[in-house]
């Protein structure tokens, strides 16, 4: 094998210009793939840290079961009370993949800066879990702030944070002093003073006319409950979920519980809605990609085919088989793509340094500030790439060196 991989290196350098010409279109090609999943999956990551650190909804959550088919429309009924929400927070003790467990009340009702009141939607968390969640985030989540303002402190009761839309409709800024109004689970209406301590802009755009935030015992008070909506559960790691989610599901059932429990992407459709589009942009470029790559090697090896003909000759009266003729140019084809791959490999470890060094930063669509741009380098991506790109190269060269090898003897050796 050493000797055809000598004898290929030696073809190739027959005609430099146009070696380094399909080598160009190797290198560039997969640089543009692997900058591309690259920046696929810091997308991907982005999304998932956001969601379960950065807004510390963790990795799954737990629902009586019917609150999110019917919960919107009677609230009370699919709540966990009191005694379901201690026996799922004990569950969720004993469970060791489970790193935080904490409940959150959401609520709806009306928001006052005492003049005049509008719609809000409230979320009621527990600002110790909020803080720790937060406090384990990963990647450019741990320097990312989405407030203006201070956060909560661990034992917050009567403060509260508001969407910069809702804040610009009632002319309320940080310190400013309001009011929420909302039914408790009796059905009476309740109200609270509370103070303004962030403001920040809400995920999407139609909720930022209508976002409140506010520590889980307030909330609590306002509906006059001790229960709450949902748990959510921070795991050890995104692997686990569907082994804890199995795990706790059987506990519950066997603890008389019906509820319902489901992942961060479950509750976020728009996630897999964005995978599927960057998957898509994916695939397409990596089709291209690779059909530009089989083209040039195609041109390349039916260029050289033409102008070693007679070489083919010699070699075939010489006893090379027909196998041994299509055997040359692939291993001088997978040889191309190999060097390809490999200044492809310089061109995006250049790329990726370049990125690294001067942190440009950008506004993702589901974070209104800015952030910094990344570049991840995913050992699977580069592999598979490299495979692909060698492995194609050698199939495409097996078009024109078939003809080549199809020849009759006498008519190679008298070709001109």
């Amino acid at each position: 094998m050493l000797t055809w991989i000598k004898l290929g290196c030696r073809n190739l350098l027959q005609n430099k210009r146009r070696s380094l010409v399909t080598l160009g279109a190797i290198a560039f090609g997969f640089a543009a793939i692997n900058l591309l999943g690259g920046f696929t999956d810091y997308i991907f990551r982005g999304l998932e840290d956001t969601y379960i650190y950065a807004h510390s909804y963790g990795h799954l959550s737990i629902f009586k079961k019917g609150y999110l088919d019917k919960g919107a429309l009677d609230p009370t009924r699919y709540l966990l009370n009191e005694k379901d929400l201690a026996t799922i927070l004990a569950l969720c003790r004993q469970e060791q993949r489970v790193v935080i467990a904490t409940p959150q009340l959401n609520l709806t009702g009306l928001v006052s800066n005492g003049k005049v009141s509008t719609i809000m939607i409230a979320e009621g968390k527990d600002p110790a879990a909020i803080n720790r969640i937060q406090g384990l985030a990963r990647g450019f989540t741990t320097k990312l702030k989405l407030f203006n303002g201070s956060p909560f402190a661990d034992n917050a009761f009567a403060e509260a944070g508001i969407s910069q839309g809702l804040a610009d409709k009632l002319d309320l800024s940080l310190a400013s002093n309001m009011i929420i109004m909302t039914s408790t689970v009796d059905g009476f209406m309740n109200a609270l003073d509370t103070r303004v301590i962030m403001t920040y802009d809400a995920a999407l755009d139609i909720l930022n006319d209508l976002s409140v935030t506010v520590p889980l015992a307030f909330a609590q008070t306002l509906a006059d409950t001790k229960g709450a909506g949902r748990v959510n559960l921070l795991l050890q790691e995104s692997r686990q979920v569907a082994a804890v989610s199995k795990v706790l599901a059987k506990a519950c059932e066997n603890s008389g519980l019906a509820v319902e429990i489901r992942s961060w992407q479950e509750l976020q459709p728009s996630y897999l809605r964005i995978r599927n589009m960057f998957n898509v942009i994916f695939s397409f470029v990596f089709l291209i990609v690779l059909t530009i790559v089989a083209l040039s090697v195609v041109n390349t090896v039916s260029m050289a085919v033409m102008e070693r003909i007679r070489e083919i000759g010699t070699l075939r009266a010489l006893g090379l088989k027909r196998g041994g003729v299509i055997r040359i140019f692939a291993i001088e084809s997978g040889i191309l793509a190999g060097l390809g791959s490999l200044g492809g490999l310089l061109l995006t470890l250049g790329v990726w340094a370049a990125v690294a060094s001067f942190k440009p930063t950008w506004m993702p669509p589901n974070i209104p500030k800015e952030v910094p741009l990344e570049i991840h380098l995913v050992p699977g991506f580069l592999i598979l790439t490299t495979i692909s790109m060698i492995g194609l190269a050698a199939i495409a060269a097996v078009i024109p060196a078939r003809r080549a090898a199809a020849l009759r003897i006498i008519d190679a050796l008298g070709h001109i």
